[in-house]
């Protein structure tokens, strides 16, 4: 039997976010407008991201022994997010995150795993126990494949948690277990990662969906674009359900928030989040507040937030910035 939680198993980073007009070429040196460091890391993202949405929510993951760490822990516990399971590793650095931050809102990212990749099957084992009970199991590419698959392997085959799997950064699945997933979340250029197909207009994206879809046999792809919204490939076609468009102002953590608020809508259902369509508004609403704050963490919105935004969407006719989530169904066309 699951319990109504959700498990978040993943990355801890401390971001480093330096903003610039415009991102170096290779020799140049550019003058930043800002440094500033902020927690972060996907798995602790998505974390923060549902506790802020009052949902009841666990981290599992490592982190350093350093003042990082602090900074990290101080994040989740703010947020209301169990961290008691988060192991912390002597002599090994925190994860780190350097993010450059241009003036349209794009951002590059390098990260230093640190204690991350020293998450591994032992520790798996460790918590296995718990991770099986949670409704929802979120997770992320930041720490080991084969910790990742370890844990895939462990869970129960039925009645464990639905496992939404965030591939970022987009790279090789085949190590992977891909049989207990539930669902698959890529942005656009991870798809394409992933495919080796274009993903630049609808066409391209339901193309390249479905080959993921066959691929891995997973048989809900949900594919994040942005303010232009989502794209769903499952059992029932393929649906456009439209996102909200907003003045950006850091797009760093968008997707950890879309993620962790799907999670929420999903794990507690209420009017207007119980149906997938639905909880897929609700995260895009979420992910546009996000957007137009600093940083990852700190910008992570409230339940009110969140409410009050897609209060102030009805009646708009266009959907930009906001409007009626209109759903549009495609009935599935097999990949060329």
């Amino acid at each position: 039997m699951h319990d109504r939680s959700i498990a978040v198993f993943g990355s801890l980073n401390v971001d480093l976010v330096t903003r610039l007009e415009h991102f170096p070429h290779p020799g140049e040196t550019v003058a930043a407008r800002s440094f500033a460091m902020y927690p972060g890391g996907k798995g602790a993202n998505q974390a923060v991201a549902c506790g802020r949405l009052g949902s009841a929510v666990s981290m599992y993951g490592a982190l350093g022994t350093d003042v990082l760490a602090e900074r990290l822990r101080a994040s989740l516990g703010g947020a209301g997010v169990d961290a008691s399971a988060v192991a912390a590793i002597d002599g090994v650095a925190t994860g780190t995150a350097n993010i450059w931050v241009d003036d349209a809102a794009e951002n590059m990212i390098a990260i230093a795993a640190g204690a991350n990749g020293r998450v591994d099957a032992d520790y798996v084992d460790r918590h296995a126990e718990a991770l099986g009970r949670a409704s929802y199991l979120l997770l992320q590419l930041e720490v080991p494949l084969a910790t990742l698959a370890h844990l895939l392997r462990r869970l129960p085959d039925s009645g464990g948690p639905r496992v939404v799997l965030d591939p970022a950064p987009a790279r090789s699945l085949e190590a992977l277990p891909l049989e207990r997933v539930w669902m698959i979340t890529p942005n656009e250029h991870e798809l394409a990662t992933l495919t080796g197909l274009p993903t630049e207009g609808v066409d391209h994206i339901r193309r390249a969906a479905s080959v993921l879809r066959e691929r891995t046999r997973i048989r809900r792809v949900l594919t994040k674009a942005g303010a232009r919204g989502a794209y769903l490939l499952d059992d029932d076609g393929f649906e456009e359900l439209p996102g909200f468009a907003v003045e950006a102002v850091d797009t760093t953590a968008a997707g950890d928030a879309f993620n962790g608020a799907l999670a929420s809508a999903l794990a507690e259902p209420s009017e207007g989040t119980d149906t997938l369509a639905a909880a897929v508004r609700f995260a895009h609403a979420a992910a546009a507040i996000t957007v137009t704050r600093p940083g990852a963490q700190p910008s992570m919105a409230s339940r009110s937030e969140v409410e009050r935004f897609l209060a102030g969407q009805q009646g708009r006719p266009d959907g930009r910035p906001g409007g009626q989530h209109e759903e549009t169904r495609h009935p599935e066309r097999p990949p060329e």
